[in-house]
């Protein structure tokens, strides 16, 4: 699992059992820890007076605070940072719960379906926020496009793309066109162009267009005309999210002005996209806890994040954002099933 780097700290084997169990304590029952507590769950052989001194040093080397007046401690970001990379257990995804995935995630569903779903089964499986990036259309192969004349300057583009997706562009022409001429140039896109990406049939008609010098000229042309805009980069819905009322009751979230940030961040989208989007480019898991999002509303905040794809190809990112005291020995092999069943479920014949 890729991660960030952990904090450059050595722990002794009881620092690490009692940060272990510190952290798990918060996380359960979302209270400051004290030592009393840590003596009783630890399973450490030492003094009362031993574990505040270890506490001490857990705090002073910034991975435990003590929140106001209280005797307990709360991990700090860094504390959770080094409990996710070095002390955190986890387990694969249960058999019940991977065939949840699976049948609620099936092949031959369709994309936009899909990613549908995976944002919907995220926020149920781990009650927190469930997103997921929506790949360009640019990433599916095409597969037939019809043309209908809507008027004598603008024609509908029916276009039909490889994973069953079917998207209506509307195309803006110099001049009427027969039924005969949208026909014809239908006709010659699909048979030379059924199965390519639109990026490489965007090159290739300019190319042919470039280098025709036979009676196909005016039909090519009229084609080009056509598929210029049928087949220009749409701006389509960039990501998914769903569950976000699951984190109003959290109680990092009970200032009002931070509640207002994150669902701003949540209705813009474009920052939380940039965020998922820096997990495309390294392999794996990633884990994002509080300042490390880089995002002022994911304070308190973490996020757990995957790519997803198909044919060896990164199509997008899915990810669960929730409280930084979140059980992450649950959410992580979610998130991490959740992008094989969805990278599956896009490669049915795979």
């Amino acid at each position: 699992m890729a991660r960030r780097p952990a904090p450059d700290i050595t722990l002794d084997p009881r620092a690490r059992q009692l940060l272990r169990t510190l952290v798990s304590r918060h996380i359960r029952d979302g209270e400051p820890v004290g030592s009393q507590t840590l003596a009783k769950h630890a399973g450490l052989d030492v003094s009362p007076a031993t574990i505040r001194n270890i506490l001490a040093s857990l705090e002073d080397a910034g991975l435990l605070a003590a929140p106001h007046s209280s005797a307990g401690r709360v991990p700090t970001a860094q504390g959770y940072r080094l409990f996710v990379d070095s002390l955190l257990k986890v387990k694969p995804l249960g058999a019940q719960d991977v065939d949840r995935l699976r049948s609620g995630l099936p092949a031959g569903a369709g994309t936009q379906a899909l990613l549908g779903s995976t944002s919907e089964l995220l926020a149920a499986m781990t009650h927190f926020a469930g997103m997921v990036s929506v790949p360009s259309r640019e990433s599916f192969a095409f597969r037939q496009i019809d043309f209908v004349m809507l008027d004598p300057r603008r024609v509908l583009a029916i276009l039909v793309f490889a994973d069953g997706e079917v998207q209506n562009r509307v195309v803006q022409v110099r001049r009427a066109f027969s039924p005969s001429e949208l026909e014809q140039a239908a006709n010659y896109l699909n048979a030379h162009f059924a199965g390519q990406s639109l990026t490489l049939i965007r090159a290739a008609l300019l190319r042919e267009l470039r280098d025709a010098r036979s009676e196909m000229e005016r039909l090519l042309a009229s084609s080009v005309e056509l598929a210029e805009q049928a087949f220009a980069p749409a701006r389509e819905d960039d990501m998914l999210v769903a569950g976000q009322t699951r984190l109003l009751g959290l109680q990092e979230l009970g200032d009002l002005d931070r509640l207002r940030g994150l669902f701003e961040a949540f209705a813009e989208k474009r920052e939380l996209l940039q965020l998922l989007e820096r997990t495309a480019k390294a392999p794996g898991m990633r884990v994002f806890i509080g300042e490390e999002t880089g995002l002022a509303p994911l304070e308190g905040m973490s996020l757990v994040s995957a790519p997803y794809g198909r044919d060896g190809q990164v199509l997008g990112v899915l990810g669960v954002i929730g409280p930084s005291r979140m059980a992450y020995e649950r959410v992580i092999p979610v998130v991490e099933a959740t992008a094989a069943a969805l990278g599956a479920a896009l490669n049915p014949d795979a």
